[in-house]
């Protein structure tokens, strides 16, 4: 008490001041893990969730709780645009629970997903004494956030609430990328003393609204306008003439498909661009790139492409000329170290100066038409169900109305094979790092902000991703529920490796297929029924395809896993028929004369 008025204790007022602090700036999700030393940001999130100021989400492992988060503020591209993602806070206690975060800031990071990650500490005078569960968490996430600062144990001085509203004004405009046009995750590292709860005779305040505390400051009178800065796109004008490509890799987003289209370049976008549909998207396009990939002299790169390797084979060529085209402060992306331009965004003249040789699209779009065709016949053939027919299935039942998030590994790529919308779900995946973590938590928040506007998530995933982030499926009774179809194509391992040269060794050198499928493939022999039931999830082992598009028709309720076991041992011959069979149907569609020297096709074919 201060004379007769109640005071709450620094490290409950500064939490509030925290909290309110992030409303104003518009974070509306929160993600907690409980702790003892977050105790106070505990208080002041679940008075504001009460309130309706903001929804809070607690889970109770915080790399779950992360990849959450990420999910929420990915998802916000429904309602903001894929360039203006909304924040997301997550906050946990102190010692391992902050390491436990680092899964998904690098791939915030590496993706530009706005994280404010609020991690609690000890007071500066316990650290490095031996003190319970402290560690030293300062610079805990190194180069991978935008913006970090330590902020020592509140004391109620006079002007504090100025001081940490403007710490939060700084971290959200970090976030957002609001002056570097380059977003990803901050951290917070805020430091907390006992007592970390109010004497029982002022419990009540923990509920007061915003300013009804005595003396306290309401966060939205302390605003600062944070503007924007713009990156300068100068002219910069092209010859017509050099065959040219337009790749999209994630997140390219829809400028890419428009751009194609108003300068008559075929489009080889990826699943998860935010570019791979319209009238000149290439089906298939890794697979016909095999083919007429020899006749590109030009290609410009929108977003950041990951799946392919003739992609980043075209771009490490010294007689292609490649154009990057790379917004805000990010590193642009360029594997192969061979852009010749890079530039901050599409130059005006581009939407207008004169499009190329409309042969050369013809010829592309042909060859796509054909792949389309050879792919969409061998994920309807008949026999066992196969990991293609799966993907094509979940392709087809999503509109663009739905989400869809995908896996890394063979969903992606299957998926890439296989899309051929004429207008496209969103597509979401975690290609920063192109990891298998995370992927249910990621899409689990998505869904929570999709389904604000109405919209149908769902996400595809193999087995290896799904038990790999097992723990997603956990919700407490107490927490908002997400509307969620988690599709697990089971081949009982990792068949991605089967594709990659430890699989043709494994096939060439029959000595090493031991080795082959216990380090790389990876059996697991996991009961998906059982486990879901330990968590009280619905789980459907569906046996055909049709099967599958039945369950897909629905709109879910809740979480509900459709498992779908597929083969694994023929993934490499499958995969090199296919290619071959989309060569010859290529070389049989497009006129020789647009074809590079010596192509022809398969003796027989």
């Amino acid at each position: 008490m201060s004379g007769d008025r109640p005071v709450l204790p620094p490290a409950l007022a500064a939490a509030r001041q925290i909290v309110e602090g992030l409303v104003a700036d518009g974070v509306t999700d929160v993600v907690l893990s409980p702790g003892s030393r977050s105790a106070a940001l505990a208080y002041a999130l679940a008075a504001a969730d009460a309130a309706g100021r903001l929804t809070l989400h607690v889970r109770i492992d915080e790399r779950t709780a992360a990849f959450l988060a990420l999910g929420l503020s990915r998802g916000s591209a429904i309602t903001e645009g894929p360039d203006r993602l909304r924040p997301v806070a997550v906050v946990t206690t102190s010692g391992t629970a902050a390491a436990n975060l680092h899964p998904a800031v690098l791939e915030a990071h590496h993706t530009g997903v706005p994280l404010v990650l609020v991690t609690a500490d000890r007071p500066h005078e316990l650290r490095g004494t031996g003190a319970n569960q402290t560690t030293d968490q300062v610079g805990l996430y190194g180069g991978a956030v935008r913006h970090a600062v330590d902020v020592p144990a509140p004391d109620g001085r006079p002007g504090e609430a100025r001081d940490l509203r403007s710490v939060l004004v700084r971290a959200l405009a970090a976030a957002r990328g609001t002056r570097s046009r380059y977003p990803g995750p901050v951290h917070l590292n805020v430091a907390f003393r006992e007592p970390l709860a109010p004497p029982a005779e002022l419990a009540a305040l923990l509920s007061a609204g915003p300013g009804e505390v005595p003396g306290e400051t309401r966060a939205d009178a302390l605003r600062t306008f944070v503007g924007e800065v713009s990156d300068v796109v100068g002219p910069y004008p092209l010859d017509p003439g050099p065959a040219t490509v337009l790749v999209a890799g994630d997140g390219a987003g829809d400028d890419a498909r428009r751009l194609a289209e108003a300068r008559g370049w075929p489009l080889l976008a990826e699943a998860s661009s935010g570019a791979a549909a319209g009238t000149h998207a290439v089906a298939a396009h890794r697979l016909v790139l095999g083919v007429l990939g020899g006749r590109v002299e030009r290609v410009v790169v929108m977003g950041r492409p990951t799946l392919s390797r003739p992609v980043q084979q075209l771009l490490a060529r010294e007689d292609v000329e490649v154009l990057v085209v790379a917004p805000g402060a990010a590193p642009w992306p360029d594997a192969a170290r061979a852009a010749d331009v890079v530039l901050p965004g599409v130059p005006a003249g581009w939407w207008t100066e004169p499009v190329g040789d409309r042969a050369w699209l013809d010829a592309w779009r042909g060859a796509g038409e054909a792949a389309r065709k050879v792919v969409a016949a061998s994920a309807a053939a008949p026999g066992p169900t196969t990991a293609l027919a799966v993907a094509a299935a979940v392709a087809e039942a999503s509109g663009p109305g739905d989400v869809l998030v995908v896996g890394s590994s063979n969903p992606v790529r299957d998926l890439d094979l296989v899309a051929d919308w004429g207008a496209s779900p969103l597509v979401l995946a975690n290609r920063g790092l192109a990891g298998i973590d995370g992927t249910v938590s990621t899409a689990t928040g998505v869904a929570h902000v999709a389904a604000r506007s109405g919209r149908r998530t769902r996400v595809l995933v193999g087995d290896l991703t799904f038990l790999h982030d097992a723990g997603g499926l956990l919700r407490g009774p107490l927490e908002p529920a997400a509307d969620l179809q988690v599709v697990v194509v089971n081949d009982d391992g990792g068949s991605i490796f089967a594709t990659l040269e430890y699989g043709a060794l494994a096939e060439q050198e029959p000595s090493t297929s031991r080795a082959f499928e216990r380090v790389f493939a990876t059996p697991h022999g996991a009961g998906l029924a059982a486990l879901c039931a330990g968590y009280g999830v619905r789980h459907r082992l569906l046996t055909d395809v049709e099967g599958l598009r039945e369950a897909l028709a629905g709109r879910p309720r809740g979480v509900e896993v459709l498992e779908v076991r597929v083969g694994r041992g023929a993934r490499r011959t499958e995969g090199s028929r296919l290619a071959a069979d989309v060569r010859d149907a290529v070389l049989r569609a497009v006129p020789p004369e647009l074809l590079p020297g010596g192509a022809a096709p398969s003796e027989g074919a």
